[in-house]
């Protein structure tokens, strides 16, 4: 019989959010596929270090997806999840004590925790996920051939369709707030990216940006009267703090438009959404050739998922309490997450 462990020691304030939505998912799901996987006959145990940046749903589900596919593959592992809290020097610790301990491998979820991971070891295979540009955030040599120890899965957004949806939603817009954290560069590329696509469409925006979360609320509120609608990318403050920032913007009627389904579930308006289930999965299936067929990160190249892959979800309660028609999302074969709650 393959086994395998989860562990979980609290750095912070823990990881009770994390933990609940992996338990379960380690003794029980080797062994239900111990006899088909292929590895199982090599009788190693992996040692597998997770380090994930901060707690939030969509983080979470990239961290169930790449356990659910580690289970599936029949391998028998040992993962010691660690959850920094959203600040860099406790990610900077983490992968130190990795790099100490001689996992097999580390499991990066976001950037900063992937950067310290990669400032960590140079030895260690490292798989990211919940990255948005492995080279613009200078984690690899490019994406095609990352040239290193370090691979891994892109949650590069459709970003020019979340400017279409917001369009589509809001049509008289005048005037875009873009809502991010400084501390993050992958919102500093979506930013950009969005202002781009304004920019083609003669819309008017102003950046909004923060450098921690005390300083959100205030930001936000800043934007009332301001803007005629909200563009939030896969910010990873922004999407931990997504229920405060919809419940100000909410209030004042301004339609957020973001980067990923959670955010939606949390009351933003609408997206166009990485499923971070499958980008986790698909990380873990990367995890799984590197440890049991002896591939090399360096040649494999970072995985996206196409906007074909994306869904569209709305929030029909926020909608209703905006005063905005998503009817069009709903013909549009949309998922309301309002519904599913």
């Amino acid at each position: 019989m393959m086994k395998s462990a989860i562990t979980r020691r609290t750095f912070a304030k823990g990881l009770a959010g994390t933990a609940a939505a992996l338990g379960g998912l380690g003794i029980a799901g080797c062994s239900d596929n111990a006899a088909s996987g292929s590895a199982a006959s090599s009788g190693t145990t992996y040692r597998i270090g997770v380090l994930q940046l901060t707690q939030h749903s969509a983080l979470d589900a990239a961290n169930e997806g790449f356990i659910r596919a580690l289970d599936e593959s029949g391998i028998s592992y040992e993962a010691d999840q660690q959850n920094a809290n959203n600040e860099q020097s406790a990610c900077t610790t983490i992968a130190s004590t990795f790099v100490n301990d001689g996992v097999d491998l580390i499991l990066a979820i976001a950037t900063p925790a992937a950067q310290a991971c990669l400032n960590a070891t140079t030895e260690i295979p490292i798989v990211g996920t919940a990255i948005t540009d492995f080279a613009e955030s200078g984690l690899v040599e490019s994406n095609d051939a990352p040239g290193g120890n370090l691979t891994g899965t892109s949650d590069m957004n459709p970003v020019a369709d979340q400017i279409a949806l917001l369009t589509q939603l809001v049509p008289d817009a005048a005037q875009v707030g873009l809502l991010y954290c400084t501390a993050e560069s992958n919102s500093e590329i979506q930013i950009q990216m969005a202002e781009e696509e304004l920019d083609g469409l003669g819309i008017g925006h102003e950046r909004y940006s923060f450098s921690s979360t005390n300083e959100l609320q205030t930001v936000v509120e800043t934007m009332v009267g301001q803007v005629d609608a909200v563009y939030a990318p896969t910010d990873n403050t922004v999407a931990a703090a997504m229920a405060q920032v919809a419940s100000t913007a909410d209030a004042a009627g301004i339609p957020t438009i973001v980067g990923c389904d959670t955010m939606v579930e949390d009351g933003g308006t609408a997206s166009y959404s990485i499923n971070y289930r499958d980008l986790g999965y698909r990380a873990g299936e990367m995890a799984v050739q590197i440890l049991t067929e002896g591939a090399d990160p360096a040649t494999m190249p970072v995985e996206t998922m196409g906007a074909d892959e994306c869904d569209l979800v709305y929030n029909q309660q926020t909608a209703d309490e905006i005063g905005v028609d998503v009817s069009s999302l709903a013909s549009d074969g949309g998922t309301d997450v309002s519904a599913e709650a």
